[in-house]
């Protein structure tokens, strides 16, 4: 036989310890001592359990919020209905047809609208929106039917492709370290809900917020696709969302929105009626324009204020008008941004308001091409009036009262509720 391995002393001791403990001893032995102590059995070492896995139940998903809903009317109910021309709008309302004969509930009208005739008569295009949809009220969450009517605009700012003492103030393109997370893909019911940030330490962080961008660091250079020369007429092309740039070449550079730092917008016209530097009937376009002009040195902390920040994309060629959310141009005086929660982006909608300032009434036929950081609820439009310094007149007068109807295709029922995962 093989000799046995060699063990130390106290393993051997251990052994015959762990032996002893776990076999029946023999009887003891008979000692002269008048009483014996018992010696305790030691226990063998018990098994370990078997580990226990607690596995979480998934995480609820986030409560969609209820906005309105959309409510079958009759022709009759809309206001002047048939006496509104409706030529810009049925112009308005093909150019998104390539977007919206993705669904199949769009395909006969936007090929009926297709077949129409060049020369038509209004009467014609009347016959059209008559036999190819059905009007529903828009019902805000309340019940209520009336809300508000902004107006915005596509404005003209000077620039040059150069940084200098004149033009030093950046318009952004989209930084490459912005992240942009869409929530529908963890949970669908939120279609139109994303964050926005930045990967720092493995972690995701907000992104940087309009001070931080606009600072002495110069985070963003590199990325400036032009400079103008007004910081003021700046903040409100973040607020529009698109504009032209007249350059010192002479030269037209169009910008439209390509993205947002993700924070949330905050009224810079809130804040200045909550300073008392202006009454709330001078916060129109002009009259902050006009506060920016006296205070040149209080207009950083102000404009700061609002941490959205919002990057731009030159769009290229000629087109009749910047480039809404739909991905089609606007047709001014016809084109809404509208709340997609509520409205599908391509549909038309009519309309009922007055003119900016006045009671003179305002009902027409528009299409639902855009969207709006400040634009949430149902009853919400924001009026788009065209390019220029009048039509920013009018925009900036404009905070009316409105009702709306969406025409939606025949034989589509919209959802009883619509919210944040409302289909579009």
């Amino acid at each position: 036989m093989p000799a046995a391995l060699p063990i130390s002393r106290a393993a051997a001791a251990a052994l015959v310890a762990l032996a002893a403990a776990c076999a029946s001893p023999p009887p003891p032995a008979p000692v002269a001592a008048p009483a014996c102590v018992p010696v305790e059995k030691p226990a063998c070492p018990a098994p370990e359990p078997p580990p226990v896995v607690v596995v979480p139940p998934p995480p609820a998903p986030p409560e969609v919020e209820y906005r309105g809903r959309l409510q079958p009317a009759a022709w009759a109910d809309l206001p002047d209905w048939g006496r509104d021309p409706l030529a810009e709008a049925f112009t308005a309302f093909t150019r998104g047809c390539p977007v919206l004969e993705a669904e199949p509930h769009w395909k006969a009208a936007c090929a009926a609208a297709a077949a129409m005739p060049a020369g038509a008569r209004d009467a014609d295009r009347l016959a059209f929106f008559e036999s190819h949809f059905e009007p529903h009220q828009v019902v805000n969450a309340d019940e209520t039917v009336t809300g508000t009517v902004t107006g915005y605009y596509e404005p003209l700012l000077h620039g040059s492709r150069t940084k200098s003492r004149k033009y030093r103030y950046p318009i952004y393109g989209v930084p490459q370290d912005l992240l942009v997370v869409d929530l529908a893909s963890v949970y669908p019911d939120l279609k139109h809900k994303r964050l926005r940030g930045r990967i720092e330490g493995g972690r995701l962080v907000p992104y940087l917020a309009r001070g931080d961008i606009e600072g002495p660091g110069e985070p963003l250079k590199g990325l400036e696709l032009a400079w103008v020369d007004d910081p003021v007429e700046l903040f409100f092309l973040h607020i529009q969302g698109s504009g032209q740039v007249l350059l010192d070449t002479g030269e037209r550079l169009r910008v439209g929105y390509a993205e947002q730092n993700g924070h949330p917008f905050r009224s810079l016209a809130r804040l200045l009626i909550q300073k008392r530097e202006l009454p709330a009937e001078r916060t129109n376009l002009q009259g902050i324009k006009d506060w920016a002009r006296k205070h040149p040195g209080r207009v950083p902390l102000y404009l700061n204020a609002n941490p959205s920040y919002v990057f731009f994309k030159p769009l290229e060629g000629e087109l009749p008008g910047p480039i809404g959310t739909l991905g089609v141009p606007l047709t001014g005086e016809r084109s809404i941004a509208v709340d997609p929660r509520v409205i599908p982006l391509g549909v038309p909608v009519f309309l009922a308001t007055t003119w900016p300032g006045s009671s003179r009434p305002l009902n027409r036929l528009m299409v639902a091409q855009d969207t709006g950081g400040a634009i949430n609820g149902g009853v919400r439009a924001d009026f788009y009036w065209g390019f220029g310094d009048a039509a920013g007149q009018l925009a900036g007068r404009m905070k009316q009262s409105g009702r709306m109807w969406v025409l939606l295709p025949k034989g589509y029922a919209p959802p009883a509720r619509l919210g944040a995962g409302s289909p579009s």
